[in-house]
């Protein structure tokens, strides 16, 4: 898989979040242990304490730096301390800035996999996404067939044998970024709507079945955010362009040892 259709570019100094634009940010997990207790300072009270529920440290020092980056990201569009962000939560677990901040137009999404995580950032759409490391060990077939609709399980019978397993998680993450870009959880079954998915056709939400005017209302965009990965955004609209940024900057992205 080609990682560099995307142009992963250090972010401008003055940021603003738009209805034009969508900012999809990448970052490393795997942070040196000093950038790790610099992040968790960032945290409440609250996420310090879901952070202490981990058993290993390597998922503890990773829930960390997820949220931190989070809050380090959306204060270079609202200013100020990153901890003083508060959020609130739908009734499906789906984050948002708390509404006593008075920013109710921010949107914002967050997946990770591994040592990646993706954030995307835009303003008075609604917005998900999600990644995936490919991975071969999976029983993806028995899993496409109890999971995906019928069209997508026929389109992805009908692929090269060497093009279903990048089909198969272009698929799943389009899937799942649609459902968390709708914030409502598995209300929607996930064999509910089609998505494409065969490698070289653009990323689309083709049909939500019993609703002939909803897959209308969004827009997909597949994402490469590194070898071995795929990715997808899911936007409510379609009158959007898409930027991606790097945190940190590519030049100070700095790995821990033996990770």
């Amino acid at each position: 898989m080609v990682s560099t259709r995307n142009n992963w570019a250090p972010p401008p100094e003055h940021l603003v979040a738009t209805t034009a634009e969508v900012h999809v940010w990448r970052s490393s997990l795997a942070l040196p242990i000093v950038r790790v207790r610099d992040l968790e300072r960032t945290l409440a009270t609250d996420e310090r304490a879901r952070a202490d529920r981990f058993v290993r440290e390597k998922d503890r020092d990773r829930f960390i730096v997820g949220r931190g980056v989070l809050r380090t990201i959306l204060a270079r569009y609202l200013g100020g301390d990153p901890r003083q962000q508060r959020f609130d939560y739908s009734e499906f677990g789906k984050p948002i800035l708390s509404t006593d901040l008075g920013l109710s137009h921010m949107r914002f999404n967050v997946s990770h996999t591994d040592q990646m995580a993706l954030y995307a950032i835009t303003s008075g759409r609604e917005i998900g996404i999600d990644i995936e490391r490919i991975r071969s060990d999976l029983e993806t077939k028995n899993i496409a067939e109890r999971f995906f609709s019928r069209q997508e399980i026929a389109t992805l019978r009908g692929l090269p044998s060497e093009s279903r397993l990048e089909a198969f998680f272009a698929c799943w993450t389009r899937k799942e970024a649609y459902l968390k870009a709708r914030g409502n959880g598995l209300s929607l079954p996930l064999d509910g709507f089609d998505v494409s998915l065969a490698p070289g056709h653009p990323a689309a939400l083709l049909d939500v079945h019993h609703d002939s005017k909803e897959a209308a209302r969004w827009s997909l965009r597949e994402l490469f955010p590194g070898p071995d990965h795929v990715a997808a955004v899911a936007v409510e609209g379609h009158d959007w362009c898409l930027k991606c940024w790097q945190w940190p900057e590519p030049s100070h992205v700095e790995r821990r040892a033996g990770d």
